[in-house]
């Protein structure tokens, strides 16, 4: 069961056909090669004919030969001539060629074609390959499911399940599409995302960035994953590893840290200064792609629920296109700061209201900001609670809104 992943397919659609090369990014898992599918999908609805698709999956030992920029050049145009018209290109996790920007460089320039990549790393999209194909690609990163997608394919599997149990099983199990093959089970499902952590892990961090300190790798992502959602700094990690007898620099944690935010494993918050209108150096927050992931490897989420749901509304943001960080003013914090092309909104993630201290805090920071801009406290409650402009949402709403404004 797919399901059509609209979101994303508006913002691909103008690019079909066109001469850029489309470069799907994003966490391992998370649904790119299915947006293949969806693509080309909407090339045969528009007339276009299979035979004029080459598709593969570097991942596949199938095509272990074609693992080099000339072996597949070859083996492309070699396919290509049996057909006619225009060609239509598919790689998925192009990655794992060698000089790959090479291959898909030559192929545009020799070919009448027009290429879809996938790759699990940020990386692709640095260096050689903006020498290579520097303004003629365009980016799209391919997130876990949000809620209202889980939702649609989760009742595929439990057609009788109520808004409640759909978030609470999102809660614990996330959003990674595959879940929906095991039927949504606890255990498979655990399994599955613990196994999906361990790939990240090995192949998109320790393989491609040749560490060689794996118990260092683990221990801080460990600790990461511990303290997804709070405010830390490269220094705090040190001095944790340090409690457990283990020196390291704070230079080497931020490169160890940037290698997990390249796999698309954590998201790194920054912090801003909502009066000097400044981004701050220090102290910024993580948070997970998928926080299923976290359930699976860590535990916890229910007891960690406040975080979890700050997670979820954080990549959701994200997910939209908001640029997204963390906003200081004085000594409080409002937990995100939403910007997107002219729009900007303020949220603040809270467990319940629960008495008046809980009411005052989380609406209070908002004394401070003067600004038109629409502000929101998103919490589990179904009373509404909003006041003085403040607008106060139940989460599972929110996040089905299609417009956040």
């Amino acid at each position: 069961m797919m399901i059509k992943r609209e979101i994303y397919m508006t913002r691909i659609r103008p690019f079909i056909g066109k001469d850029l090369i489309k470069v799907m990014t994003g966490i391992r898992r998370a649904g790119k090669s299915v947006m293949l599918e969806l693509i080309r999908e909407e090339l045969l609805s528009t007339g276009v004919d299979a035979r004029n698709f080459i598709s593969i999956n570097f991942e596949d030992l199938r095509y272990a030969h074609l693992l080099n920029a000339m072996a597949l050049h070859n083996e492309v145009l070699s396919r290509a001539e049996q057909i006619e018209g225009k060609v239509y290109l598919f790689f998925d996790e192009i990655q794992e060629v060698t000089d790959w920007e090479k291959c898909i460089n030559s192929l545009r320039v020799s070919l009448d074609c027009d290429i879809y990549i996938t790759g699990s790393n940020a990386k692709l999209l640095s260096g050689e390959l903006a020498t290579y194909l520097g303004g003629r690609y365009v980016e799209f990163v391919i997130y876990p499911f949000s809620f209202g997608e889980f939702r649609e394919l989760y009742r595929t599997v439990n057609p009788a399940a109520s808004e409640q149990q759909c978030f609470q099983k999102y809660l614990l199990q996330g959003g990674m599409p595959y879940l929906a093959n095991l039927s949504y089970e606890e255990e498979p499902s655990r399994q599955y995302l613990g196994d999906l952590f361990t790939s990240v892990q090995l192949k998109d961090i320790v393989k491609r960035n040749k560490v060689r300190d794996v118990d260092l790798l683990e221990r801080i992502l460990n600790y990461v994953i511990a303290n997804v959602g709070t405010t830390f700094s490269a220094s705090s990690i040190v001095r944790f590893l340090k409690n457990e007898h283990r020196s390291v620099s704070a230079d080497t944690v931020l490169n160890y840290l940037k290698f997990c935010c390249d796999a698309y494993l954590f998201y790194q918050i920054k912090r801003e200064d909502l009066r000097g209108k400044q981004i701050l150096g220090s102290n910024e927050k993580y948070y997970l792609a998928d926080h299923g992931v976290r359930e699976a490897v860590y535990g916890g989420n229910m007891r960690d629920i406040n975080l979890i749901l700050e997670n979820i509304v954080c990549m959701e943001a994200i997910r939209r296109g908001y640029g997204v960080t963390v906003g200081k003013i004085g000594d409080q914090e409002v937990d995100f700061v939403c910007s997107r092309r002219d729009e900007k909104l303020y949220i603040q993630v809270a467990y319940l209201l629960a008495d008046e201290s809980t009411v005052e805090r989380e609406f209070g920071v908002y004394e401070k900001i003067r600004d038109h801009f629409p502000k929101y406290v998103v919490t589990m409650d179904n009373l509404d609670m909003s006041r003085n402009g403040i607008r106060h949402r139940n989460i599972q709403d929110f996040l089905m809104d299609e417009e956040w404004n």
